[in-house]
């Protein structure tokens, strides 16, 4: 059997370009790059004037993808190949027009190739590169945006300084709200005192002073940071609360001329309404971001591991790889390890979402913060601190929510101009009240709302209406749509073992026509073993067992591992080979005890002169039966066939018929020769099948699926499937235990089930749902409410509070999504076949 061919990690790299002048320029350099045989992908921004290219190094070069630029007719040059993600908590955003801020800045610095801010999470992702930037110049340019860093520690030690974040922050709100109602709520009562019960003596100075502290000092941050957007040319939400509070305070030193109006009480309780949607907005953010700090309480805090012979108890960040650990029963396995001694049940729910207990034993893997549910295990230490994996997917976490969704960059753009329009539209209000208030008074009359009162002076008029546009215009729930339900979809999926790395997916998903799998670990648990042997020409099924074994223990391909196994189980003892080799996509050969032995398809057997042509009945018979047979040849003679097959995982029919109930196509790419590829189809319910496709042409098929699909999603194992993943429009990496390749795709699933492919897309389905829900609402929102504001129909008191209940209500919306079932149903009813029915063959080039 021929071994596997090796697989390059994707590179990536950054080009300065240089000659461009408009956007069609940028479009020709990012074809011809996508073009290039070896690019994955090319995306060209054409104000940052770069290029960011992803690679195949074994087909190109970065000094070839440097010739294609300029035979585009453009000049470039390497900025660095290796571009850092970070990832810094920021303070002192008040709206998506502050997060719009940030990104912009960040993103003209020279060698800031990315930078995005989750609003919601308060968090900014910076890609950059190293020799061109720092992290001191990326904090700075935050800082001098007029934000705060708030300086993060490693993994181990984030869980507390997230918390203290949070409710350092939420405290803050707290007091700042408490501070505003202390005095906004007396001024309250002492108007409606005033105005039904009884004259107050001296009423407007004491209401002047009492809502002093409530503009000035509890609202004083509110217009320090509208002071800074300003100053910045970019006005945001504070700006709006600061006018429409400041502007009615500071008016009513100016009663002496123009009758009384309750601007004072309008101006304290708009403060306040905003501090108090402020700190309800802070809880709901709350709420919404728990994924993370569940996934930071789960981390062990000690583990007890062997020293000398001693059981010693050390803290989790002083344990070393290498180190055995005792696990007893009720306990958290430290870190991510080996069983090196023991037998138990572990329950991998936090890790995978299953909450059946799964048996380990002595060489298998266990992942750190999963609990031991009944023996004694002695655990090996294989990763510690931010290698573990629960480390990787926190950070994996992280990012997700740091990252767009397509519909996203549509609301910021309308959100960059909404606050400048809003002032527009309320200085428009002004005018146009006082100078045509006959056209309005009219309106307001025919609704006639409690709070509607026409008989106001033609200034108060105005100025009502003015102040209404002001707070009531909300950009914060436009900004919150998407990052919230970003958010809760991630952590859901982290509950579940669905790790999200890249939002695009959550939109694109919705799209797909036809999701192709990889075979061998995706359909079939990648684990095969030999089911038939026939000898011939004198031979027994022993000599094919020890050539073939001896001959293949060379290969550790899979197909071969099998035969290997089984020689071993019979007891022989193989030899060493001379002269190994690979034939690609054909097989292997090699000599043992000086013999010339031959294992593969009928392409090796006819390229060496083998005559074989009378077994060919007899192989086609067991690819019928979805068995791949190999053909060995010993001396020069045809020895014999040994058939293998691979075993179906249990839940692959019903997955695939789910998939195909829900209106996907499905195919299955594999090396396995068409007769056996159909068999396995038929087998699973697979509605197209791609068969003897070499490992290097997975990249391909995928293309030709796009002309024909258009939008085509690819489930493979992660590793020795990445190009295929990335060339797909979603790539899933599917695998078990530590070693999963998280960046290897947009959506990761630690569990090795196919019904995991179902949750993911549900679960995108359900978070895009909710995404497009929180844009409907917060549009409606705003183009209810400020015409209804423009035209008198509300009273800047409603205003601010409506304000506050729309960012609340997108938030809370989002945090809904955790009630959404993503797990297929026919899980609660699954009954598990027997094993031998669902034999199938394993995926090789190298099949007959």
């Amino acid at each position: 059997m021929s071994n596997p061919e090796t697989k390059t990690e994707p590179e990536k790299t950054v080009i300065a370009l240089s000659g461009m002048t408009c956007t069609a320029c940028s479009q020709r350099v990012e074809k011809a790059l996508q073009k290039t045989e070896g690019v994955l992908s090319a995306q060209v921004n054409f104000p940052m004037e770069k290029a960011y290219v992803e690679f195949d190094s074994a087909l190109i070069d970065e000094s070839t993808l440097l010739d294609v630029v300029k035979k585009s007719g453009y000049e470039g040059k390497l900025t660095g190949s290796e571009l850092k993600t970070i990832t810094f908590t920021v303070s002192g955003m008040t709206c998506s027009s502050c997060a719009q801020r940030i990104e912009k800045s960040l993103n003209s610095k020279p060698g800031v190739a990315e930078a995005t801010v989750n609003f919601a999470s308060e968090k900014v992702t910076v890609k950059y590169n190293p020799s061109e930037t720092s992290q001191v110049k990326l904090k700075k340019t935050i800082r001098d945006s007029g934000y705060e860093v708030i300086e993060s520690s490693d993994v181990d030690s984030k869980g507390k300084e997230i918390q203290d974040h949070e409710m350092a922050k939420m405290a803050h709100a707290a007091r700042r709200m408490w501070f505003a109602i202390s005095f906004a709520a007396p001024i309250m009562i002492l108007m409606m005192v005033h105005m039904f019960l009884v004259e107050i003596p001296y009423y407007l100075p004491i209401i002047f002073v009492l809502a002093f502290p409530v503009i000035f000092f509890a609202g004083w941050e509110t217009h320090v940071g509208s002071f800074k957007s300003v100053k910045a040319l970019s006005p945001n939400m504070d700006t709006l609360v600061s006018m429409g509070s400041l502007l009615p305070y500071l008016l009513n030193l100016a009663v002496i001329w123009f009758p009384i109006t309750s601007f004072i009480e309008m101006a304290a309780s708009i403060m306040t309404l905003h501090l108090v949607g402020r700190f309800l907005e802070a809880k709901a953010k709350g709420k919404a971001s728990q994924a993370i700090k569940k996934l930071l309480e789960m981390e062990a805090k000690k583990a007890r591991v062997i020293i000398d012979g001693e059981e010693v108890e050390v803290p989790i960040e002083e344990l070393e790889v290498g180190q055995v650990m005792i696990v007893r029963p009720g306990e958290k396995v430290p870190t991510d390890g080996v069983v090196v001694e023991g037998r138990s049940s572990i329950d991998e729910s936090m890790a995978t979402g299953e909450s059946l207990p799964v048996e380990r034993s002595s060489g298998d893997e266990v992942i750190g913060s999963t609990i031991n549910k009944q023996g004694m295990l002695q655990v090996k230490a294989t990763k510690i601190g931010k290698d573990t994996f629960l480390s990787r997917v926190i950070k994996m976490v992280e990012e997700s929510q740091g990252s767009k969704v397509p519909i996203q960059e549509f609301a910021d753009k309308v959100t960059g101009f909404f606050v400048p329009a809003v002032i527009l539209v309320a200085v428009l209000a002004f005018v146009l009240w006082t100078l045509f208030p006959g056209f309005f008074i009219p309106i307001v009359e025919f609704f006639n709302f409690p709070w509607s009162n026409v008989d106001l002076p033609q200034f108060s008029l105005a100025l009502l209406a003015t102040i209404a546009v002001l707070v009531i215009s909300c950009p914060c729930a436009l900004g919150l749509a998407t990052p919230t339900a970003i958010m809760v979809g991630g952590g859901l999926g982290a509950e579940n073992g669905i790790l999200i790395r890249k939002g695009e997916a959550i939109q694109t998903i919705k799209n797909v026509k036809i999701i192709a799998f990889d075979k061998t670990g995706t359909i079939t648990k990648g684990k095969p073993e030999v089911t038939d042997i026939s000898a011939v020409n004198g031979y027994t099924g022993s000599d094919l067992l020890f050539y073939g074994g001896s001959l293949e223990a060379a290969s550790e391909h899979p197909l071969g591992a099998a035969i290997v196994e089984k020689a071993k189980a019979e007891g022989l003892t193989l030899q060493k080979v001379a002269d190994f080799t690979s034939v690609t996509g054909k097989g292997v050969e090699g000599a043992v005890n000086d013999k010339q032995v031959l294992i593969g398809s009928r392409k090796l057997m006819e390229a060496k002169g083998i005559v074989y042509q009378q077994y060919v009945n007899e192989m086609e018979k067991l690819e019928d039966e979805a068995k791949t047979a190999m053909l060995i040849a010993i001396g020069g003679e045809m020895a014999g066939i040994v058939a293998v097959a691979d075993t179906l995982k249990e839940d692959s029919e019903q997955a695939i018929a789910e998939l195909e109930k829900m209106g996907f196509r499905t195919a299955m790419i594999t090396g396995d020769n068409s007769r056996t590829a159909s068999a396995i189809a038929r087998k699973v319910g697979m509605s197209r099948v791609l068969a003897e496709v070499l490992p290097d042409g997975k990249v391909d098929e995928i293309k030709k699926l796009q002309e024909e699909y258009g939008t085509v999603a690819m489930v493979g194992d992660g590793i020795n499937d990445a190009p295929a993943l990335k060339q797909a429009n979603v790539g899933i990496a599917i695998g078990t235990g530590t070693d999963i390749a998280i960046e290897a795709a947009d959506i990761t699933l630690v569990r090795g089930e196919l019904s995991a492919v179902i949750a993911a897309i549900k679960l995108s389905n359900a978070t895009f749902g909710k995404i497009k829900q929180n844009y409907f609402w917060a549009w409606f929102y705003n183009g209810l409410a400020i015409p209804a504001a423009f035209f008198g129909l509300l009273h800047p008191m409603i205003g601010a509070a409506a304000m506050a209940t729309s960012s609340i209500s997108v938030v809370l919306n989002s945090t809904l999504l955790k009630k959404v079932r993503i797990k297929p149903d026919y899980l609660d009813r699954r009954h598990q076949a027997p094993e031998t029915e669902n034999q199938i063959p394993a995926q090789t080039g190298n099949n007959l």
